[in-house]
């Protein structure tokens, strides 16, 4: 595999941050390059004043806040209302995630991401980006039969809603480091008419034990075997995991196959941003 072609593959790469990591970085520019689109995760618990300002420092610094909104913590209409008001209004921001979310049970009317897209809310306030989650693995959340039922439905809904509004949209999926599973998903989701582009999660370089601890808490199983298999090699098990493997394999299948749906890659910086900066320049 060329390093052109896995050059190629990264290029445009986005990160996910919490309001806390952001927080210790003073200046985004020194790990990743101007313009960088920066996934704000919204964990249960926090306020919307610390995503708000994490937003507009993210925006300041010349990258491209896209902060989460999921269905379950959001009580009601009036609440997401404010919250889009505050994001676009105080850092100027016009991209968003839209998910479930893992809380157990709704706060309030909201427990999908089709419902946030049904309010309107969104195009009226002319978000520019409008992101949705993808499970190449499944998801127990949302079909906790082990089936692809729910998960199929609600992508084959959105993507109907793609050819109905202005906003650019695309799929940003879990993390995953099995590269057979996400192309036969990716192929998968193509043949039955998605045509939304897709932005492959992958996991940023950390140890096994943050991986195998993340894997468990997001429900990735088949990753699970995956790191589990590793870490019984006593000679890898001290060693960082790096995503050179699935990389590879996912940026030679991209140039074998130029139509392929995965457009982006989408790094989860379990390790840092830091380590996933040099991964790139690494890489490349």
């Amino acid at each position: 595999m060329s390093s052109e072609a896995i050059k190629k593959f990264l290029d445009g790469f986005s990160v996910e941050v919490t309001p806390k990591a952001a927080s210790k970085i003073e200046n985004f520019e020194d790990h990743i390059p101007s313009g960088t689109l920066v996934y704000i995760a919204h964990i249960e618990g926090t306020p919307i004043e610390e995503m708000v300002e994490t937003a507009k420092k993210i925006n300041d610094q010349g990258f491209c806040a896209m902060p989460h909104f999921p269905a379950r913590i959001i009580k009601d209409k009036n609440v997401l209302e404010d919250w889009i008001s505050r994001y676009k209004n105080e850092a100027n921001v016009s991209n968003a995630l839209l998910i479930a979310g893992g809380a157990n049970k709704p706060y309030g009317q909201y427990d999908s991401s089709i419902q946030l897209i049904e309010s309107e809310l969104f195009d009226k306030a002319d978000f520019n980006n409008l992101h949705i989650a993808g499970h190449p693995e499944g998801s127990m959340d949302i079909d906790p039969d082990g089936s692809t039922t729910n998960v199929d439905q609600a992508l084959s809904w959105k993507n109907e809603f793609s050819k109905r509004t202005d906003a650019n949209m695309a799929i940003t999926t879990q993390f995953s480091f099995d590269a057979s599973s996400v192309i036969s998903w990716a192929n998968n989701i193509k043949e039955a008419g998605i045509d939304i582009p897709v932005h492959i999660g992958i996991a940023g370089p950390a140890k096994l034990q943050t991986l195998l601890r993340y894997s468990i808490e997001c429900g990735v199983g088949a990753s699970i075997k995956i790191i589990q298999k590793r870490a019984k090699d006593l000679t890898k098990l001290l060693l960082p995991y790096k995503p050179t493997n699935i990389i590879t394999e996912l940026a030679t299948y991209k140039a074998n196959n130029p139509s392929f749906n995965i457009e982006k890659v989408h790094f989860f910086p379990l390790g840092g941003i830091k380590q996933v900066s040099d991964f790139v320049k690494e890489a490349c």
